[in-house]
């Protein structure tokens, strides 16, 4: 190697960014080894170390400083020429992978994945449904462009660093009962009516987040339990117990299922977008997409969300 690249420069700046040899190494998707050499070809082509090493990390040396400095703006430039080629051209083409949490491939991104098909017919959309933790490995090792996540209340802090983030919908959680239940006509309820209800709650891994009863009511009593959506669904629909569902849901609800809103002071969850920092033309379109249609589903259920009860 006889001058710098791209891919070391991203390598570089990237340990410098994470603090660590390490870190820059699970956010990049890459072994340690990997960005080592990177980082050690660099230095030969410049002559000086980057990286004053210890136990606690890494701190810049002055020719580290400078090269940091001067990549964050080849990097931007880089990323900009990207965007406006982009622009040059009426249709985006290739091939985008998008992974989802089970609630959002429901209604959210398949919308917006034909919202996508629509604007750019070029484009190839393949989509896979896993839980968060899988979705964030699979998107720093490269195998998904954009995964789409839940969090907020009652979910793990997961480790978003090095990773853009985009909220595409804040919403509640609704109640999802058969047509025949005493709650389906009614248009609110409050806690404290769900505390003689029957539950079917979700059945996934040990450290999967699962909706079922509703999480501020004391000692739920759960019924049934079940790992898919469909088939918890199914016990709703046939008036075997009631769930918690997210309003990102409602448009994917089989027949024979209501929702119904519930006076409560429950601080919700967000449902956001994540990419790597240099995200695709792709990648960005999609999350546009996903925001257009997570705006049609929060102003959906502003409508059907109705006014609070009193008291």
């Amino acid at each position: 190697m006889s001058e710098f690249t791209l891919t070391g420069l991203r390598i570089v700046h990237r340990v410098a960014t994470a603090g660590s040899f390490t870190r820059a190494a699970e956010q990049l998707g890459y072994t340690q080894s990997a960005v080592s050499r990177q980082v050690a070809a660099m230095e030969a082509v410049a002559g000086a170390p980057f990286f004053d090493r210890s136990r606690r990390g890494v701190a810049l040396t002055p020719a580290g400083e400078v090269l940091v400095r001067r990549a964050t703006e080849v990097l931007a430039a880089v990323a900009a020429t990207e965007q406006e080629l982009t622009g040059l051209r009426d249709r985006l083409a290739g091939r985008l992978t998008t992974g989802a949490f089970p609630t959002a491939a429901m209604a959210l991104v398949p919308r917006a994945m034909a919202r996508l098909a629509a604007d750019h017919p070029g484009l190839a959309v393949a989509v896979e449904e896993a839980a968060t933790p899988a979705l964030l490995r699979r998107l720093r090792n490269g195998r998904l462009d954009v995964a789409v996540v839940g969090v907020g209340h009652g979910l793990p802090e997961y480790d978003l660093g090095g990773l853009r983030q985009t909220t595409v919908l804040r919403g509640d959680l609704l109640l999802a009962v058969a047509e025949s239940h005493r709650f389906a006509g009614r248009g609110r309820v409050a806690v404290a009516d769900l505390a003689q209800e029957d539950w079917i709650a979700g059945d996934g891994p040990a450290g999967e987040p699962q909706f079922g009863a509703w999480p501020t009511l004391p000692a739920p009593r759960i019924a049934y339990t079940a790992r898919s959506w469909p088939a918890r669904l199914g016990l709703v629909a046939a008036g075997l117990g009631i769930t918690a569902v997210p309003h990102l849901a409602v448009p994917a609800l089989p027949v024979g299922v209501r929702t119904v809103a519930v006076d409560d002071d429950w601080p919700g969850r967000a449902t956001v977008a994540v990419t790597r920092m240099e995200a695709s033309a792709q990648a960005r379109a999609m999350v546009g997409a996903l925001r257009e249609e997570g705006g049609r589903l929060a102003a959906r259920a502003e409508d059907e969300r109705g006014p609070r009860t009193g008291g």
